[in-house]
């Protein structure tokens, strides 16, 4: 075990998903995977593995924030060996042809801050998704109804914004829309040469104020994690 996974050695898979609620990893596991079985739920942070369609996969809670990513990444990657790395998670919509319910596959991932810039210094590095997976992810997405997007995001340190001024920018230089974890993600997966990807559902809109009744959630994250499950394994 690790200092924030208490998983024995062995009970996390390779491929793991990365839903910030850890309720939500619950309800993937229990929707989408055979035999599921709880790993981990220290602090709360739930992470199952079991099985799809015979492939063994962990849902691993990662909280909410670059912070807390960073942590249950770090110790996926230097504790566990997993290898492929798939954040599945609601974002805000900033383009007017993103609609709510869309699918984002996030390329690149913009960012004030990560965890990882004390290291790159001086050096603005430029995050991005593993070319294989998004492939596969959009080839996934496109066999579904669902609208698909696919290029830059944002990742905010936070969620209660107050930079106008900097949304206005993010709309401009065609930024698709915002969440909090994905730029410390491509970071820690180029750093430790791993496959990663975001695989986001549009659950509100900064534009148009609109959002995702909760009772519908459900339905549309499914879209999502059957996107990245198949792509981890195409």
């Amino acid at each position: 075990m690790s200092t924030h996974i208490g998983a024995e050695p062995g009970q996390i898979a390779p491929t793991v998903l990365l839903p910030g609620d850890p309720y939500r990893a619950r309800w993937a596991a229990e929707t989408f995977l055979e035999g599921a079985e709880l790993v981990n739920d220290v602090r709360g942070m739930l992470g199952f593995t079991g099985t799809w369609k015979g492939h063994r996969v962990t849902i691993q809670g990662s909280g909410m924030g670059m912070p807390s990513l960073s942590i249950y990444v770090n110790e996926l990657i230097r504790d566990y060996g997993a290898e492929t790395l798939i954040r599945i998670g609601s974002c805000g919509g900033m383009q007017e042809k993103v609609k709510v319910r869309d699918v984002i596959l996030a390329m690149t991932a913009s960012s004030i801050s990560t965890p990882s810039r004390g290291i790159m210094k001086e050096i603005n590095f430029a995050p991005a998704a593993d070319w294989g997976l998004l492939q596969a992810a959009a080839r996934a997405a496109e066999s579904r109804e669902v609208g698909l997007h696919i290029g830059g995001i944002y990742s905010s340190d936070t969620f209660y914004d107050e930079r106008p001024d900097l949304n206005e920018q993010m709309v401009r230089h065609g930024i698709l829309a915002v969440e909090m974890e994905a730029a410390e993600l491509y970071t820690l997966a180029a750093r430790h040469a791993k496959r990663a990807l975001a695989v986001l559902t549009v659950s509100d809109h900064l534009q148009t104020g609109e959002a995702l009744p909760a009772s519908e959630r459900e339905r549309s994250f499914g879209d999502m994690v059957e996107i990245a499950l198949e792509a981890a394994f195409e």
